[in-house]
Parts: structure tokens; sequence; C-alpha cells
């Protein structure tokens, strides 16, 4: 068959550097007034969720921008509704920061501009480990209308204490997962309900940059369809999975020790075992609502896997628990919370009768939710899914008289908005981690799809700008990034790809600068190599995490591993 198609990027592909001449997405940031701050003594401290508010006058804020950045996540609030999310990630020791206009957003009077921030302070491949704080700012033009660290305007702060604090991590990869005690009216401070402030210290000032990455969208989707309805048992007698992401807590993987945690749900689900299951095929529409009683559960799926965050309107007759459970698929006709090595649930206790306006803090991965409850009945007045994905690649089009090539181009967006947020990574899910080896055919794709090689120019700026990568051999790369490796583990092959690819890179930008900028970090690294080469010229014996590929030829990589040399051989023929 002959197939009829275009692809058709709507930009400009052009030469790009790490300050560009025009300004586009690379202008360095700077803060009028505003100054980093986070509540006086408790900047290390693990999995503080704190909460800043400041009220501005409507009239002023129609032009206004709130400027941010912070550590380790914000979500922004205008009024009690959700305007943002970030800050981008950077790397060590320098700041992103983010503008979001106001414009249409506020009304006239006063207005709540309210930002909740996670303080994590462990490593991970996610997240860099670092002091927590918040730097915001409402500015029209030259004037300040609110400013933390400003005595005049400032932004006043509490601790969320709804947020339980001693949970286990996510996964090995990630930070912590979420728990909740509230209460209906825990999130009233967003509107300018009552607070309980506490002091803020002032903390050092880093270098600022630029986002660079495109922001982000935020569609909000309701599932399709409801596939499963059932009862549960209590099992507790069932032996449970764990992993590394409780077990493994220490000197180089941080987290609260498995005695400390105040509770685990990823046990609790997996002894609440299904005892009998309908399966279904309800469509869900607007205005729908599910009843969900105590040990009964639902189960609903969105029109594809996406990545994002997981919310609901319930109301509930009497204190209940409730667990959001989910997966990329379905395991027989389960929801698996074990399939992905991940906690894949986000739990709330529901402390009083009421309605609880819900939404998950940190994005995942999913298609399947299965909505479980203990305790009180609970009525579902809505759900949907907040998709947090990069929007650059609704510029590309493709169009074919194949049918399947279009659902696999279709496909193939689908997965690079969501691994290019704010980073190359190599999934949105259990990891969300820029890893190298993967970014060099996110590379190639994102200048097909976006039309530019803004995301990429990002990505190897991160590895640019640190001074060094600590716990690493002089001239080793971390094996992704931005990330702590504080085991001191790396894959000595990602660093190989990282030269290819910054070949590739010079080729598909004209960006002559960033890469005449990285050439001390190149040499450094072939001077690493260097030492394992034996007389032949080839690589023999390398240290650490040699990786070829998930196959049994990676049980094949030492002493003198042929894949290895080829890159190798690739990377000499590069630099």
């Amino acid at each position: 068959m002959r197939i009829m198609a275009v692809l058709a990027v709507l930009g400009v592909m052009g030469c790009s550097s790490l300050v560009r001449e025009d300004g586009c997405r690379d202008a360095t940031p700077s803060f009028a007034a505003a100054l980093p701050v986070w509540p006086e003594g408790r900047e290390k401290e693990m999995n503080l969720f704190v909460g800043f508010r400041a009220t501005v006058d409507g009239g002023a804020a129609e032009q206004a921008v709130v400027r941010l950045t912070g550590a380790t996540v914000y979500r922004l609030f205008v009024n009690g509704a959700f305007l943002g999310y970030g800050p981008a990630r950077g790397p060590h020791g320098y700041d992103r920061v983010d503008e979001w206009p106001l414009k249409g957003v506020c009304r006239p009077g006063p207005n709540v501009i309210a930002i909740e921030v996670a303080g994590y302070n462990v490593n991970s491949y996610y997240h860099l480990n670092q002091p927590s704080y918040l730097q915001a700012e409402v500015v029209a033009g030259r004037k300040v209308l609110a400013a933390t660290g400003c005595s005049a305007a400032g932004f006043e702060a509490h601790l969320l204490a709804s947020r339980v604090q001693k949970v286990q991590r996510y996964s090995f990869q990630r930070t912590f997962s979420e728990v909740y005690r509230l209460t209906p009216e825990a999130d009233a401070w967003r509107t300018g309900g009552p607070l309980t402030s506490v002091p803020l210290t002032v903390r050092p000032q880093q270098p600022l940059l630029a986002r660079i990455a495109p922001y982000p969208v935020f569609h909000v989707l309701a599932p399709i369809r409801e596939v499963a309805a059932g009862t549960l048992a209590l099992n507790p007698d069932k032996k449970v999975w764990s992993d590394r992401a409780i077990k493994g807590v220490g000197p180089h993987f941080a987290g609260f020790p498995e005695h400390e945690l105040a509770t685990i749900p990823l046990y609790e689900v997996q002894r609440l075992e299904t005892a009998q299951q309908t399966r279904e095929q309800k469509p869900w529409t607007d205005g729908d609502a599910r009843a969900v009683g105590h040990h009964r559960f639902r189960t609903f799926e969105f029109i594809r896997n996406n990545a994002g965050f997981i919310r609901a309107t319930v109301r509930c007759d009497a204190p209940a628990r409730l667990y959001f459970v989910f997966d990329e698929i379905l395991s027989g006709d389960e929801v698996s919370v074990t399939r992905y090595s991940c906690a894949n649930v986000v739990t709330y206790d529901l402390t009083q009768a009421g309605t609880y306006h819900l939404e998950s803090f940190e994005p995942y991965e999913l298609k399947y939710l299965k909505v479980m409850v203990a305790g009180g009945a609970c009525e579902l007045l809505d759900l949907g899914f907040r998709e947090y994905v990069n929007p650059d690649t609704e510029r590309a089009a493709f169009q074919s008289s194949d049918p399947v090539l279009n659902r696999i181009f279709e496909a193939a967006r689908e997965t690079f908005k969501q691994n290019a947020v704010d980073v190359f990574t190599d999934c949105p899910g259990r990891e969300r981690a820029g890893w190298l080896c993967d970014s060099f055919f996110i590379g190639r794709v994102a200048a097909d799809l976006c039309g530019n090689t803004d995301m990429e120019r990002m990505f190897f700026q991160n590895y640019l700008l640190p001074a060094r990568f600590e716990a690493l051999p002089q001239g080793m790369l971390p094996m992704c990034y931005p990330a702590d490796h504080p085991n001191s583990n790396y894959i000595p092959n990602w660093a190989m790809w990282f030269v290819v690819q910054l070949e590739e890179y010079l080729q598909r930008s004209g960006d002559r600068a960033t890469v005449d900028a990285l050439k001390p970090r190149v040499l450094e690294l072939l001077a690493f190599f260097k030492q394992y080469e034996n007389s032949d010229g080839l690589l023999e014996k390398l240290p650490a995490w040699v990786f070829v590929e998930w196959s049994h030829a990676n049980k094949l990589v030492q002493d003198v591993n042929y894949p290895s040399n080829m890159t190798y051989a690739e990377v000499l023929a590069c630099a």
C-alpha cells in the first residue's frame, strides 16, 4: 500500500546558546524584592509540608505575575484554584525561576495567593537533596505587591500538618509517598481561612537560572468508564511485599526507618484482598457520582496512560480511610499496588463527615484507578486526573493513509510529552529521572516534535554548571541528573552516550557555545577512560555498573566488553 504522509513541525530550527540574544526562554531571571525563606531551623527536615500565603488587590494584580522558585517542590493557588506547579529542575547550586501570569485569574478586591511547598531533604534520582526554602513575589511591572522576606507586604507561613510526615518513600528512585489526615476545612487557608503563623528565617541566595522548559499544561480529564466494583476482606496474616524503599533506609538512602513510620498504606492495601468482584462497563459522564461503602471498591479506566495528579471530590457520612490505588495496566482483573515496585497508593484519612476536595501533590503515571474505602461510606462526586505534560508537541502534525502509523505517531507524542516536562526522563512514574542514554534518543525526538532544541540545551546546561559531582570519580558524569549519588554508583557506558549525544546536538542546533563550554567536561571524561585502556587500546575492567542492556548481554560485561568498546570508539570519533 502506498502511504502518503506529511510531518509538519510548526516552528523554526535555529542557533541557540546558553544565553540567547533574543532572550527567549533563556533570559537570566532576578527578583525585585523576594528573599528565600523557610520556617526557622527546619530547612533540613525530611518531608516537611509548608503553606505560604499573601493577599493582593485584584486591580493591581491583573497585570502581575507570580515569580517564584524553591526546594523541593511547590504548588500554586489563587483564591483556592490551582494555577501552577514547579520549579523546573536544575543543577546543584542553582535555582530555576518560574513566572505565572495572573491576568484573567484575579477578581476585584482581595485575592489570596497560596503556595504549598514540600521540602523533602532526601537523595533521589528525581530531586536534589538540598535545604528547603521558598522565594516568591507578586510583581506588576516594577511594583511589588507581595514578597517573601519582606515585612511590609510579605507572605505568612504555617505548617501543613494534614500531610503525614513520617511515611515511606514512594520508590527507591523518588521521594516520599503521600498520606493525608484531613478535615473538611483543611484547605480553607488557601482562600483566606485561619492559619497559625510560624517564624521564618532567610536562607542563602543561590544563582538563578531561567526555566527554559516550556510551561506545562494541566488539562483535567475524567475517567471514561468504571470497569469493576466489589467487596474487600481484611487478611491480617497475609505476607506482604516490601522493598528497599522501606527496608533500605540507611547512610546512602535517606528516609524514615520502618519502625518510625506513622502508617504503611502499602501493607494495608495488600491485606485488603478482593473478596468479590463484578466486571462493569459503566461510562462516566459529567455530573456522575458513585457510592463506595466500607470495605468496598470501584475501579475506573482513563482514556490512556497519562502523567499527572489524581483528583476527586468526596463526600463521606462518617470518618473514612480512602485509598487511591493506581497502575498503568490491569494485572488480570486487578490494579496491582506492587507490580511497578512502587507504593502506588495515595491515602486520605477523612476524619469527619463532610465534603473534601482532594488532589495528589506528586505526579503519577496511570490508566487505572481503584478507589478503596474502609470506614464510613463515601460518595465520589467528581473524579479525574490533572495531566502534567509538555505542550510543545502540539506544534507537530502527522497524517498518513495508514491508521496504524497514525496511532503510532500519537503514541509517540504522548510518550514524549509525559517524559519531557522539565528534563528528559526515562519514565513519568516510578523514577522521573534524567537518565543519560535515554536522553540521546529523546533529544532526537524533541527536535522533531517541538521544532526547537530548548529542552536539550537545558539538559546539557544541568551537566555544565556544577563545579563537580559529589561522590563520583574525577571526570565521571552522573548516570542520571539532576540527582544525588551518595553511594558513588555510576554507569560508565552512559557517560559515553553523553558525548555521542553532544555531537548530534551540535548538528541539529548549531549551538557551538554550549558544546565549547562542555569541552572541559568531555576532556576530563576521556582522561577517566584512558586509565582503563589496555595495550590494544581497548577498555578493560571498567568499574562500577557496566551496563549494555536488559538482556543476557549484561552478564558478559567483563573484562573486555565489545559493546562497551564499540561505544567508546564512537566517543573517540566524536571527540
